[in-house]
């Protein structure tokens, strides 16, 4: 089944015998009030070299075939971005082979429905900017993606799924909102009913712990973190969040790092990589992995990070 189908046909929401871990005893709920298991992914960065120390198509197998095999599996898969190697700086000729080994190994060893958000390294930037497929085109193209940004009603809960990379002053990437992006979000969030939480998912982390800590960011005697590394309009978002206290969690990757940051009631997760440090082990504490994140009916979630081998 592919993105579409899975807006057209839906998931059904499983009732498995999963008691949530990260929640508060007061939080926990009934098993059968789970709507919906979601196996968020990201950070693939498959590439067609297979000279690396660890075949970046060997191990997207090895976690898609982990993530699978759960006696309690998930119902659907967030991709979270930067599926390819890179797209940025590399020619026509490698993107196309970066994203047929993406579709070759989705296709044969993933069962599930997949939603999909766009990475910095999704985004090619090497051909003219006549091309058709110049800039985020090409990955929405392969992703299925009619908007870069969208959202999704389904199981009780809704879904926006938010582009995160922008040009600023020719500069590329600034995690960033364009105005017509948070113009649209905030209009989502008015119109989405009171009542009804909200998953946000990026690419790049909203609020982050862990971006202090992905370089010497204190070297300079004061925390510096890159504007690229955590949203740089992340106040004026919160802000929003704030004004509408149904938006329960966002997830993230990006940094390659597991952190939670709790503020203002609502939940952000970055939720580590499936490449690890891009396929040659662990990245400084977090391994390899994917989060497994549960949805219940009443608004909470847990999560638990997956380590596939």
């Amino acid at each position: 089944m592919d993105r579409r189908d899975f807006f057209k046909y839906g998931v059904g929401a499983s009732l498995a015998t999963l008691l949530p871990s990260s929640l508060t005893p007061s939080q926990r709920k009934k098993n059968a009030d789970r709507v919906l298991r979601i196996a968020h992914i990201t950070d693939v960065h498959v590439s067609d070299n297979s000279g690396d120390s660890y075949s970046s198509a060997k191990g997207l197998e090895r976690c898609l075939h982990h993530l699978q095999g759960h006696q309690d599996p998930p119902d659907i898969i967030f991709n979270g971005g930067d599926c390819i190697n890179d797209a940025l700086g590399a020619s026509r000729s490698s993107v196309k082979a970066q994203w047929d080994l993406w579709h070759s190994i989705l296709k044969q060893e993933n069962d599930l429905p997949v939603v999909d958000c766009i990475g910095n390294h999704d985004v090619w930037g090497k051909g003219a900017k006549s091309d058709p497929l110049y800039g985020k085109k090409w990955a929405m193209e392969a992703m299925q993606m009619d908007e870069r940004y969208y959202s999704f009603d389904k199981a009780g809960w809704h879904f926006i799924v938010l582009d995160s990379t922008r040009s600023v002053n020719g500069d590329w990437y600034t995690a960033k909102l364009d105005e017509k992006q948070f113009q649209w979000l905030k209009k989502e969030l008015e119109t989405v009913d009171a009542e009804t939480p909200v998953f946000v998912l990026s690419h790049i982390p909203i609020v982050c712990a862990a971006a202090y800590f992905d370089g010497d960011n204190e070297k300079s005697g004061d925390w510096q973190v890159p504007g690229a590394w955590m949203h740089i309009d992340a106040r004026r978002i919160v802000e929003l969040f704030h004004r509408h206290t149904n938006v329960q969690l966002c997830a993230s990757g990006h940094i390659h790092l597991l952190d939670r940051v709790d503020y203002n009631d609502v939940s952000y997760f970055c939720n580590g990589a499936v490449s690890g440090n891009w396929w040659n082990g662990k990245y400084h504490q977090t391994p390899p992995g994917y989060a497994m994140i549960n949805l219940y009916a009443d608004g909470s979630f847990d999560r638990e990070y997956m380590t596939y081998g």
